[in-house]
């Protein structure tokens, strides 16, 4: 005779049943949504970040271009050094050079030792496919290998993309085609299929878009996911330095794998890993990742490592299911607290505990959608999820991050524009160490603590204010007013009131505010998203920089993502000739006549159309792109005064060229200037520098060593933005300077302001005394510039004459007879019109 089966026991079978299938189907629609997926990421790099790491590989050797490197040799490598250090290895026999360095752009001196250095047999080249930079030239298709880094949405690399199959030609990786030529001279060939790659007889199995934790990652292609050697370089890591101080032992390069790459944080050539959250300042260089890569191919090759593995889809779902069901089996076993809570804690344990056992044996599960599954389960409620559909912070009733936002666009909308509204200035307050004292105090004294703040923060700021709260210590402001000083006044008025000590629980607490500050500007289109991450940038920034300040956000601050991509539409820009130089003309005070032109740099984008330099200028001085560009503008401009030279041969002129840090501080930039002025056939005398202050006050000896060799060159030597710097008058002299530009700030304020017509005065009277003439930049009204003329100023520059022109108009302009600038010549009255309208 069969027993029933209990009522209580029934029903919570339904209920487990029930729960359980609801819960897998839940985790599985949003699993198809990938909203998942980055959680997941996140718990493979703690996996990743717990395993023990493995000595460095002696197959291979890294070259590494360190910070020392690029203040020795610049950047980029001249193509003389860069064929010097490739000689340098070659002497040791490696198996297999991989240079991971793009050179689709000549650095001469050098390119015939360079082109014959890269024909080596064992040299493997890379290109980016993608950004459109081509491999070196004449280094043949079977020795480039494409640039192999694929990155999950969050940023991180955990994927390589080996291998493409097209239609008429199969596309190698970079770090692929570095181990094929090294596991080649040992024998194993390289074949693939539909199903896999072959390394001699070891398959790779290319990497689906669902496999372990991934739910919609783009997989195309021969991918494999990444498995790190070490947190470190996996290899012996050597600089470029000591490779030509021959201070590298022949045993480290001899039948190795040798990969030369960047490893100097200032290029910015970094990579987030999965270990970067485990070491705050760990960001792998690229060069570093590519030898991650090939020591792992090496290893599948050699029966060393494997690849990892993954359960098919049926088998991920029952493993859901199943924990889904202990769950709700859990919640019905267990009806004290106590021990629900340590049933909980043991059986989440037990689940980390054996996807970790897994990772270990290179299979890869998901951990994180049944640890969801088991505790949507156990509690059978979603409840904690609803507030995402509330505009409103619970603690403090402030709007949430969603909706300041979408405050925000409206005031951003097009209705809003319709209404020439400007665009609300923007703060983030940060409080600092508000968790630590959230830890340590408790939650419910931190909750208080927090309402505290607001209700002072809300005594400064205005009352139309729109103030939110968009992280766990962070809080939002949109304020009508805009204008940079009211913003800066509104962020020491909060700091003030925040300084003061905080009453609680018999107790004062001292609290401090980092803010960070965007000043936008009128014609300028935003988003709410982007208007909020700048503020938040400058708030790090201001939290890096020490605890109660203030910092404005500024184009240099942008995200890692915008940079790189300016970057790499800057690197297009190069190689496709869209950048042009426009003049303005320099005049004569005394006469009116066009003395010269200052070239400026100008950026026509195929989509944006002009790019600002305000925009590009900082990020090409970052990456070191202002190098080639830099030498591009000095060519052009000498190539241009040279064409203007033969047009006006009795109308001598001088071309002005701005000089950047990054430029100045190049061993050889005497050098290069000098072999353009022979390719130019420029007389030398016709070519003025211009420098600023900071530039040749960090080391004034070797500064004033490097204007003495320009000057032998013949070059003339200005000292741009004069009076805005904290250049010393007893340096000031010893400077071989020729000319001082007056800064335009004082120019503007000259007629108001009786102080900076005396400031104006007196650098004119110095000009003169140590024996260089003057030219006024930013002049715009007939009266500056015959108040400057009165003062003795040589020469002047501004709107009131033109506006920077193309090479055409300017040489229009020289071709007027007479010049259509004389007639703004300060002599003339004040009320005579002028002639030229620059639009």
């Amino acid at each position: 005779m069969l027993f029933p089966i209990p009522n209580r026991l029934r029903t919570a079978g339904r209920s487990i049943l029930l729960t359980s299938v609801l819960t897998s189907v839940l985790l599985l629609g949003l699993q198809s949504l990938g909203w998942l997926e980055p959680l997941e990421l996140k718990v493979f790099d703690q996996f990743m970040q717990r395993r023990v790491d493995l000595a460095a590989d002696s197959r291979l050797l890294v070259v590494g271009i360190s910070e020392a490197d690029l203040h020795r040799y610049g950047w980029p490598l001249r193509d003389q050094v860069l064929a010097e250090g490739l000689a340098q290895l070659q002497r040791h026999s490696p198996r297999v050079i991989g240079l991971d360095l793009y050179r689709d752009l000549a650095h001469s001196p050098g390119e015939q030792a360079l082109a014959l250095a890269l024909q080596a047999d064992n040299l493997v080249a890379i290109n980016n496919i993608i950004s459109d930079v081509a491999a070196p030239p004449g280094v043949p298709p079977e020795r480039v290998g494409f640039n192999d880094l694929v990155l999950d949405p969050d940023g991180v690399l955990r994927r390589s993309l080996l291998f493409v199959a097209g239609g008429d030609q199969a596309y190698y990786s970079f770090a692929l085609r570095v181990s094929l030529h090294y596991l080649a001279t040992l024998g194993k060939a390289f074949r693939y299929d539909a199903q896999a790659l072959w390394l001699g007889q070891v398959p790779i199995l290319p990497l689906e878009t669902h496999h372990g934790g991934y739910q919609r990652a783009d997989t195309r292609g021969y991918q494999t996911l990444l498995n790190y050697r070490s947190r470190y370089s996996p290899a012996p890591t050597v600089t470029w330095s000591e490779l030509m101080a021959g201070a590298v032992a022949p045993d480290q390069i001899r039948d190795r794998i040798v990969v030369i790459g960047t490893l100097a944080p200032s290029l910015k050539d970094v990579l987030y890993t999965p270990y970067s959250s485990d070491i705050e300042t760990f960001h792998a260089p690229g060069v570093i990742v590519h030898t991650q890569i090939i020591s792992h191919l090496l290893d599948i090759a050699q029966h060393q490592r494997s690849t990892f593995s993954f359960w098919p889809r049926w088998g991920e779902g029952l493993w859901l299911w199943g924990w889904a069901v202990v769950g709700g089996v859990l919640a019905w076993r267990f009806g004290h607290p106590l021990g629900l809570g340590l049933g909980s804690l043991t059986a989440l344990g037990l689940l980390y505990s054996l996807g970790w056992g897994l990772f270990l044996r290179t299979v890869w599960i998901p951990v994180l959608e049944p640890s969801v599954g088991f505790s949507l389960a156990l509690a059978v409620t979603m409840a904690h999820r609803v507030f995402y559909t509330y505009s409103r912070d619970l603690p403090t009733g402030l709007l949430n991050r969603q909706a300041w936002l979408s405050h925000l666009d409206q005031h951003l909308s097009p209705s809003a524009q319709r209404q020439h509204l400007s665009p609300p200035g923007i703060m983030v307050v940060g409080f600092d160490r508000f968790k630590q004292v959230n830890v340590s105090l408790g939650q419910a004294t931190g909750d208080r603590l927090l309402l505290l703040m607001v209700k002072r923060l809300r005594r400064v700021i205005p009352r139309t204010a729109q103030l939110g709260r968009v992280n766990g210590d962070d809080f939002a402001l949109a304020l009508r007013q805009s204008n940079q000083e009211f913003l800066t006044n509104l962020a020491n008025a909060i700091q003030q009131a925040l300084g003061e000590p905080f009453s609680l629980n018999n107790q004062d607490i001292a609290m401090t505010a980092s803010i960070g500050i965007v000043v936008p500007q009128p014609q300028q289109a935003y988003t709410a998203e982007n208007l909020l991450r700048d503020a938040q940038t400058a708030m790090y920034r201001a939290q890096r920089s020490g605890q109660t300040r203030y910092q404005v956000f500024a184009a240099s601050m942008a995200s890692a993502a915008d940079q790189f991509t300016l970057e790499t539409e800057m690197r297009h820009g190069i190689a496709h000739q869209e950048f042009v130089l426009y003049y303005q003309p320099i005049v004569d005070l005394e006469t009116g006549d066009v003395a010269g032109f200052e070239a400026l740099i100008r950026w026509h984008h195929p989509r944006q159309g002009f790019v600002s330099p305000i925009r590009f200028i900082p990020l090409a001085e970052e990456t070191g792109l202002i190098l080639p560009l830099g030498e591009w503008i000095c060519r052009t401009a000498c190539c241009q005064a040279h064409q203007w030279q033969q047009d006006f041969p009795d109308h001598p002129l001088m071309i002005s060229v701005n000089l950047s840090g990054r430029q100045f501080e190049q061993p050889h930039l005497a050098d290069q200037l000098g072999q353009i002025l022979r390719e130019t056939n420029l007389d030398g005398r016709r070519l003025k520098l211009e420098i600023t202050e900071s530039m040749v006050m960090g080391d004034v000896e070797t500064a004033i060593d490097l204007m003495l060799g320009l000057k032998a060159l013949g070059c003339k030597l200005g000292m741009d933005d004069f009076g805005t710097g904290y250049s010393s008058l007893s340096y000031l002299r010893r400077f071989p300077i020729d000319t001082l530009k007056v800064d335009q700030s004082f120019i503007r304020n000259m007629g108001g302001s009786r102080e900076d017509h005396e400031i104006v005065r007196t650098i004119i009277g110095l000009g003169h005394t140590l024996g260089m003439d003057l030219i006024a930049e930013g002049i715009e009204t007939l009266e500056q510039a015959a108040a400057l003329r009165s003062l003795g100023c040589e020469f002047g520059q501004g709107y009131y004459w033109a506006k920077p022109m193309p090479a055409a108009e300017a040489s229009a302009l020289l071709s007027a007879s007479p010049l259509a600038l004389e007639s703004r010549s300060p002599r003339r009255g004040v009320g005579d019109r002028p002639i030229i309208h620059q639009p």
